[in-house]
């Protein structure tokens, strides 16, 4: 998950290690049309359909609310 914002922010991005996961990715450089970017490459790395009602700013706030995203998503299209 750090990889993939990581490449989003590109290489321009200063954070250094450890990357900050509970921080809010506005706070790191990440403006809305990269967080759509974010958002769609989730979907292709995890080879997952993130869920209309799911797609919220809280989901997406930092990488842990996305690593948890994309647990539960995983999890629900187990169970089915």
């Amino acid at each position: 998950m750090i990889g993939l914002v990581r490449r989003i922010l590109g290489s321009t991005s200063d954070i250094k290690d450890p990357f900050p996961a509970g921080t809010r990715l506005s706070d790191l450089g990440v403006s809305s049309m990269k967080m759509v970017n974010l958002m769609l490459a989730v979907e292709v790395e995890f080879d997952i359909v993130i869920p209309q009602h799911e797609i919220t700013p809280e989901n997406f706030h930092s990488v842990d609310a996305i690593a948890g995203l994309v647990d539960r998503t995983l999890h629900a299209a187990g169970a089915r």
